[in-house]
């Protein structure tokens, strides 16, 4: 199989874990992207209630991190491609509990955002591993290229896929339909695990060294907070701006349709990247994604009217590809060079997903009380200005990177 694909993209890279891994990669966010865009929606058309929505993002950025913990544990005694399965079936799992609960799903919106955020924690521990240990510096950005162009085009495909399913269908039995098809695709997701070689981690479990290095390693010590400071924005944003646009069309084929514009912008400028970004280029591309994305908000602060969301969508979907490809790249590049990588790199990637989270939990547990404060006006907007220049300080964090 991976040869096909070795030819089909005509590239030098040799390996067969790295096709696999991109096939499983591709695989989660087709299928996510099928029906998680969805589920804030969902939740919305059964409250009408930010703070439901909010405190179900909380519970997955709560139990995410915690289980990050937990599985980076396991991935010091077990094979990590285990711990990848178990992140795959726990998402199942979650589609599951949604596909039984169905109209009642906003009354366990904490149960589900646990159950997806053990989910989150099990996958990405040990794809972030994986891919540590499956990529080197010469074709990290190959692979991070790659994998974005995957997750554009299933951001591309999914959500209008999805959109026209439920919007020609009776609403429950669309939603029901696409998150059946969601969860297939994890049991194929598992199922292609089984072609990955095992890679077995000996050593103790030391996330104290990791954390002792944030006060003598500049480099990990700026990487942390750049990340804490992607998490900060991403909270928030990663359901409001699907629920806008509900509230605008009253349509989830319209959800499709920015998910369409947004991620096919994505999917060109990934390609790119894959090809012509040079490591030289990487805090500039950085500088320039950062302040875009950061100001971009201005866009919807006025009036929201849905061409006005299309042209966000547009903005956002070239930009994240600029910030992320560099980015990733620079925050694998420090880990490698970082104080006994070779023994310690699950705990940096646990320590890492830590500080992502925490932005998350601090911009949600704001966004919270900011609805329990405001009553007579609309906080909303004003919040997603605010946390939006989070963005810039990424930038202010990986301009002193030094790494040799």
């Amino acid at each position: 199989m991976f040869q096909i694909i070795k030819k089909y993209i005509k590239t030098e890279y040799n390996s067969k874990d790295l096709y696999v891994l991109l096939l499983i990669g591709g695989l989660y966010a087709i299928g996510l992207f099928l029906s998680n865009t969805f589920v804030n929606v969902y939740l919305w058309r059964q409250t009408e209630d930010f703070l439901t929505i909010a405190t179900y993002h909380l519970a997955i950025h709560i139990s995410k991190p915690i289980t990050f913990y937990f599985a980076g544990k396991m991935t010091k005694k077990i094979d990590r491609v285990i711990v990848l399965r178990l992140g795959v079936i726990f998402l199942s799992l979650f589609f599951l509990t949604v596909l039984i609960l169905q109209d009642k799903a906003a009354y366990f919106n904490v149960l589900l955002g646990i159950l997806i955020g053990i989910g989150y924690g099990f996958y990405w521990l040990a794809f972030n591993v994986l891919t540590f240990e499956i990529t080197e510096p010469y074709n990290r950005v190959f692979f991070n290229g790659l994998l974005g162009s995957l997750q554009s085009i299933s951001g591309m495909v999914g959500p209008l896929l999805a959109g026209t399913i439920i919007s020609n269908m009776k609403t429950n039995i669309g939603y029901m339909t696409i998150f059946s098809m969601s969860f297939t695709l994890f049991i194929i997701a598992v199922i292609l695990s089984f072609f990955i070689q095992r890679r077995e981690t000996d050593g103790v479990y030391n996330v104290k060294a990791v954390i002792q290095q944030i006060n003598k390693n500049r480099n990990w010590r700026n990487i942390l907070f750049a990340n804490l400071s992607q998490g900060i924005r991403d909270g928030i944003f990663i359901f409001v701006i699907p629920i806008w646009i509900f509230l605008t069309t009253n349509d989830e084929f319209s959800l499709g349709i920015f998910n369409l514009l947004m991620h096919g912008s994505s999917f060109i400028v990934f390609l790119l990247l894959t090809w012509l970004l040079k490591d030289s280029f990487r805090k500039r591309f950085i500088f320039i994604s950062s302040i875009v994305i950061a100001f971009s908000v201005v866009i919807l602060m006025f009036e929201l009217h849905f061409y006005l969301l299309l042209i966000y969508a547009l903005v956002i979907g070239i930009m994240v590809p600029v910030l992320l490809v560099p980015f990733q790249s620079l925050t694998y590049d420090v880990i490698g060079k970082s104080y006994r990588a070779r023994d310690l790199r699950i705990e940096y990637i646990v320590l890492l997903e830590l500080f992502c989270n925490l932005g998350s939990i601090i911009s949600i547990v704001i966004f919270i009380f900011g609805l329990k404060l405001f009553i007579k006006i609309d906080p909303v907007p004003y919040m997603l200005a605010i946390f939006s220049l989070s963005y810039l300080f990424i930038y202010l964090f990986v301009r002193p990177l030094s790494i040799k």
